[in-house]
């Protein structure tokens, strides 16, 4: 794990933006430092994998509450809302973490190869121990990232072997189910896509059961399982998070976010976005900006 973890410092020191988030060439994955402990952070996690090297971080969905130390991963296998924070990070030693979004369609592929039964539902957020393969293929991902010209011939076959390591260790469970053709998973996920591009627009449930091939009651039953929340919950969230973004990141005020997100009433937004954020718009963007500052 050290070696993994000194190629993640090299790239995350070099490529980190403001945030500590440094994207990388290779399809989905990026790497993560902070120096200190950070805000809390709300977000709709899309289905991922993500390896602590250093320092600490907690990761909350519900009731349930992660602490995330070096050699650790945590799944995700649904887009799920979580709260996360970095609790331990200094100067001297930051955290740094390597994320890789999981691919539906190569874990369709590899499970039927593998002779891998059809998984049992299990909780979309989950922590184990880093399995030595998984940590192997990574680091080799990360060291094609300092060959570029290797990048576009070796990238496909490693992510690939990546998720084939992943299916075969502690994780294989929860993520074969991403995978699997026709299943509960898979039907949600297209749901949830269309809820993502589309998230400013009004959505009836029945809509949106249309569009995962179900009945209207079973999709709101399935739904609720995979996600944690109901349909419309589910769009406050992710409409109350594109808000946060807009005012934080573009400068947007109250009003104007509320309704580049879909709302048509800003006393709505307000009320909706405290109970998420602890605070109203002005303030708790007042706050953040603050604490960066």
């Amino acid at each position: 794990m050290n070696d993994l973890l000194d190629a993640v410092r090299r790239h995350s020191d070099a490529h980190a933006d403001a945030h500590g988030i440094a994207r990388t060439p290779v399809t989905g994955m990026t790497t993560v430092r902070a120096t200190a402990p950070s805000d809390i952070v709300h977000a709709i996690s899309r289905p991922l994998v993500a390896i602590t090297l250093q320092g600490r971080k907690q990761v909350t969905m519900g009731s349930q509450v992660l602490d995330l130390s070096a050699g650790q991963s945590l799944l995700i296998t649904a887009d799920v809302p979580t709260i996360s924070q970095v609790v331990r990070a200094t100067l001297a030693a930051p955290y740094y973490s390597l994320a890789l979004e999981l691919d539906a369609a190569v874990i369709a592929e590899l499970a039927p190869q593998m002779q891998a039964a059809r998984a049992e539902h299990v909780l979309p957020l989950r922590m184990l121990p880093t399995d030595a393969e998984v940590a192997d293929a990574a680091l080799r991902l990360m060291r094609l990232l300092e060959r570029p010209e290797a990048l576009p011939v070796l990238q496909a076959s490693l992510l690939r072997e990546l998720h084939y390591w992943l299916l075969a260790g502690r994780h294989g469970a929860g993520i074969r189910q991403l995978g699997w053709p026709g299943g509960h998973a898979e039907r949600i996920a297209r749901a949830v896509a269309r809820l993502r591009s589309e998230f400013a627009r009004a959505w009836a449930v029945e809509e949106l059961a249309e569009v995962a091939g179900m009945s209207a009651s079973a999709f709101h039953r399935h739904f609720r399982a995979t996600t944690s929340l109901s349909p419309l919950q589910f769009l406050k969230n992710l409409r109350l998070i594109e808000a946060r973004r807009l005012m934080l990141a573009e400068g947007a005020n109250a009003s104007s976010a509320a309704y580049a997100v879909g709302y048509e009433s800003v006393p709505q937004f307000t009320r909706e976005y405290g109970r998420l954020f602890g605070q109203p718009p002005v303030r708790d963007v007042a706050a953040a900006r603050l604490r960066a500052a």
